[in-house]
């Protein structure tokens, strides 16, 4: 466990509108934070909802405050992931994999925060670049779920070639490709059956997509590969997707290389929050009791 003994006084908030009485908990959490002698930063899209707030500049928080869900916290934790923000994500979603705090426990859990009884759930994230065909890097992105090469247009496959360190691993035909952190294990990759890998576990992992030949599977490599994908005539129309948010469409003979970034995200975690416990509660692998066994 990773502990803070300063309270933290700069706190950034970032979140998605739409949400039932999404004013009313910015402002909630706004009052929290002032009460315990925090000054709240709010992104542009939040500054009509608290407009006596400062405008946040990722670089100069010292915790990131998201209200949403999982989409939000991976926006939120992009803005300040170079800088090693803590980000502590309030869930008012549906699943929130991410997302620690349910927003009726807001208030607990930002008293146990300024008394330092938390914890940082490290996550690393991933580089991925656009190669041109001279090999110039074009658009360069940071992924802390996953990096997805996919068609764009018609219901057609894509013939691939993946490459790690150099080394050709396999050439095949699929929808595309996912290229995830284990953070990212639980997201798009556990749709397309990849494995669920508990974060800690320091690894990169290559899921296809629909992939047209049954014997291609998932595969785990170690955190320190280079992975290039690129793809094969006859050419298809290729989009490269970030975290399911950013992304850009490649031209002819361009590549995907994804590697490990050098930016870590921590995320704020409170006593008997864990992988294991999150599993169980999101996706219902808890036992059956013995009352509904019989």
């Amino acid at each position: 466990m990773t502990t803070r003994d300063a309270p933290f006084k700069r706190v950034g908030v970032v979140g998605q509108p739409g949400y039932p009485a999404f004013e009313q908990r910015v402002s909630d959490l706004a009052r929290l934070v002032r009460s315990a002698g925090g000054d709240v930063f709010v992104e542009e899209q939040l500054a009509h909802v608290l407009p006596d707030a400062g405008p946040l500049e990722p670089g100069t928080v010292d915790l990131l405050i998201t209200l949403g869900g999982d989409g939000t916290l991976l926006r939120g934790a992009r803005l300040v992931a170079t800088h090693g923000t803590p980000v502590l994500g309030v869930n008012l979603g549906h699943l929130g994999f991410l997302t620690s705090v349910p927003p009726d426990d807001l208030d607990e859990c930002l008293d146990l925060l300024y008394a330092g009884d938390y914890w940082l759930d490290r996550r690393f994230t991933l580089i991925a670049i656009v190669e041109r065909p001279d090999g110039q890097p074009g658009a360069e992105f940071l992924a802390l779920n996953d990096a997805v090469l996919h068609k764009g247009g018609f219901a057609r496959v894509v013939r691939m070639r993946i490459e790690v360190d150099g080394q050709e691993v396999a050439t095949y035909s699929a929808d595309g490709v996912i290229l995830s952190t284990p953070t990212g294990s639980t997201a798009y990759a556990l749709s397309a059956s990849g494995p669920v890998v508990d974060p800690s576990v320091e690894c990169i992992l290559a899921t296809p997509i629909c992939p047209h030949t049954l014997g291609i599977r998932p595969v785990v490599l170690p955190a320190s590969s280079e992975i290039l994908v690129q793809a094969l005539p006859p050419m298809e129309q290729l989009m490269l997707t970030v975290d399911g948010q950013d992304g850009v469409a490649l031209e002819p003979g361009d590549r995907l290389v994804v590697r490990r970034g050098f930016a870590t995200v921590p995320l704020v975690r409170f006593a008997g929050q864990n992988f294991f416990t999150t599993l169980r509660r999101k996706l219902n692998w808890a036992l059956e009791n013995t009352e509904r066994r019989r």
